[in-house]
């Protein structure tokens, strides 16, 4: 399904959002006069920020049934979800997006520039969405949304929550964490060799010390550690000591080092023997010439 011909005239509708201090700010200038029409849109964010804020619109929602690890409750706002004074959430089914495709452009138009973070929350609920989606997907770049993806009510309320969350959290909290500690370094490479988990190479390092100890280990010291036996040890073993090579690039290597190392006298003048009587052979030929 095609974007509608009204998605130009939406996107000149819609500003870039806002920062929270110009929000305030507008917001001062706006309460300075009162009695103008404007009174109403400038209406300052909730000061509910201990709980999500949900529109009265999404009464019935399976989704709020799932809300159940951060609070919620009914305010005046835009959005479906506010999860912060900057973060907010329009809620969206595919299958009714399909029977309403104005809907999701009217409530962009009324949402306008508020709010830094606009997340667009689709439930997923069409057998072929692709083609949907990939209007959605393009309609979000344009109007710089947040798209998030959820195949039932119980992944909505999940991305909601997490929101909720992380609201104020750093962003190290959600980045992966690379681990600096060389005892875990070890742990960490000794437990990709199969059968060996985490345990068994932390009773390793407790027995050996050093990686170079269990490397040296013989296959009857390995099946004496505790949780060890003959099949992980011989394992282990094998797996410490195979080259890194793969058997077709050893062979390769094999024989091109088989003419490497130091030469002998004899073979050094035997070489020169060979090369005076070539020359002697080429002087001759030019000679007879």
């Amino acid at each position: 399904m095609e974007l509608e011909d009204g998605l130009d005239n939406l996107l000149a509708e819609i500003s870039e959002p806002i920062s929270p201090k110009k929000a305030k700010l507008e917001i001062e200038v706006h309460q300075a006069q009162p009695g103008t029409s404007q009174d109403v849109s400038s209406k300052p964010a909730s000061s509910k920020t201990h709980c999500v804020l949900v529109n009265q619109k999404q009464r019935g929602n399976p989704v709020l049934k799932f809300i159940k690890s951060v609070p919620w409750e009914y305010d005046d706002i835009i959005p479906d979800y506010e999860v912060g004074k900057t973060i907010c959430l329009l809620f969206l089914s595919l299958r009714y997006h399909n029977i309403n495709p104005d809907y999701i452009n009217n409530r962009l138009k009324e949402l306008g520039k508020r709010y830094e973070l606009r997340v667009l929350l689709v439930q997923v609920d069409l057998k072929e969405p692709h083609s949907t989606l990939k209007n959605l997907t393009r309609l979000c770049l344009l109007t710089d949304l947040t798209l998030m993806l959820a195949w039932n009510p119980e992944e909505a309320a999940k991305i909601i929550e997490n929101y909720k969350i992380f609201e104020n959290k750093p962003p190290d909290r959600i980045m992966e964490k690379i681990e600096n500690d060389p005892h875990q370094k070890v742990v960490n490479a000794l437990s990709t060799i199969k059968p060996v988990n985490k345990t068994d190479a932390m009773t390793l390092i407790a027995r050996f010390s050093t990686l170079e100890n269990i490397i040296k280990a013989s296959e009857s010291k390995l099946a004496d550690c505790p949780g060890f036996g003959v099949t992980k040890a011989k394992k282990l073993y094998k797996a410490l000591h195979e080259p890194f090579l793969k058997s077709g690039n050893l062979n390769k290597n094999k024989d091109k080092n088989e003419f490497d190392g130091d030469l002998s006298v004899e073979d050094i003048e035997k070489i020169e023997n060979e090369v005076e009587k070539s020359v002697e052979r080429e002087a001759e030929v030019l000679a007879d010439t």
